[in-house]
């Protein structure tokens, strides 16, 4: 009895354990470029939108040195999870622009970010050391990014999307950090972001923190699934997903004016039209009727005849005495 007691519920049981990682697993560990590699995986976000690519200059441990440039993005693939969360997909070798050690990422390309690289070799690709990380200030990121501000109703019309990328950092080196010059990238599907240096005024002592916050903006039209990175040195620090919706301003704006256009021209035809219409004038030739009209009778003319007992020698006048007897 004491034994039942002290056995923890199953429900509190599973509440108290911590979800397990998402996984990825290669068919093979190498191969050449031109060949393929089935590419696995299990405890992904269900029907979530992943992306692979083969990355140089990286290792699980390190993760992907200089973002998403560091791997080969024309010959990246997507798929997507299924409801529980697995997946299966074949990814063409190919050399990315960095030497290897290099990995296979997957990673989710909208909503909760979520990453895992595995460590895989290109056949007959360059090997080389890892950048060694400089030393003194070490900067990290300790809470959640997230991004700030609105664009306005001006982007409704297809103006340029803007937001500030706010996340928080953490020196843990030994030296301090003075205006530290970040770069900040975005990009659209598996293409790899265009990165902009912005530096960031302050002094950040060792074992402090501060929160930094850096503009972002896209091109003017702007509309789907993008990803804003930032990254300090070789080191991508934050990667943030952006879902912009579209500009419907400019679609009605486009119906709008094929509506107008066209009234327009058509009224402007019928004043021509109707300005060099003849008005009036017998000696052109009349516009054809487009409906029968019945000929137009004469009308009967009434003559008077006198009677001939009635004449005007017999009618009476006004101007003549009328003669009565005497009584």
């Amino acid at each position: 009895m004491l034994a039942l007691l002290l056995l923890p519920a199953p429900g509190l049981a599973s509440a108290s354990a911590p979800t397990p990682p998402p996984t990825v697993k290669l068919s093979h560990p190498n191969a050449s470029k031109g060949a393929d590699i089935t590419v696995s995986g299990t405890r992904w976000r269900p029907n979530a939108l992943l992306m692979m690519l083969i990355c140089g200059q990286s290792t699980p441990d390190a993760g992907v040195i200089g973002g998403t440039n560091s791997c080969a993005n024309a010959d990246g693939r997507a798929v997507t999870t299924d409801r529980n969360g697995a997946f299966s997909k074949k990814l063409p070798v190919a050399t990315p622009p960095k030497p290897c050690p290099c990995v296979v990422h997957v990673a989710t390309v909208t909503g909760e970010q979520a990453t895992v690289d595995a460590p895989f070799t290109v056949t007959g690709h360059p090997t080389a050391p890892l950048p060694q990380q400089t030393t003194g200030g070490k900067l990290a990121v300790l809470a959640t990014t997230r991004l700030e501000g609105d664009s306005g109703i001006l982007v409704f019309f297809g103006a340029p999307p803007s937001r500030q990328l706010a996340f928080t950092v953490g020196n843990l080196g030994s030296a301090p950090v003075k205006d530290p010059v970040f770069q900040v990238g975005t990009s659209h599907g598996v293409f790899s972001p265009q990165w902009e240096e912005q530096q960031w005024r302050g002094t950040i002592a060792p074992g402090q923190k501060a929160q930094v916050k850096l503009n972002v903006q896209l091109s003017a039209g702007a509309h789907g699934g993008y990803q804003v990175s930032v990254k300090y040195g070789t080191k991508v620090l934050v990667e943030q997903p952006w879902g912009v919706g579209r500009p419907w301003g400019v679609t009605i704006f486009w119906l709008l004016l094929a509506v107008v256009v066209p009234a327009a021209v058509f009224r402007i035809g019928m004043a021509v039209v109707d300005r060099l219409r003849p008005h009036g004038n017998h000696r052109h030739r009349p516009w054809p009727r487009f409906r029968t009209e019945p000929p137009v009778t004469p009308k009967a003319t009434t003559t008077t005849t006198a009677l001939p007992w009635f004449t005007s020698d017999s009618a009476p006048s006004e101007n003549r005495s009328t003669t009565k007897g005497h009584s």
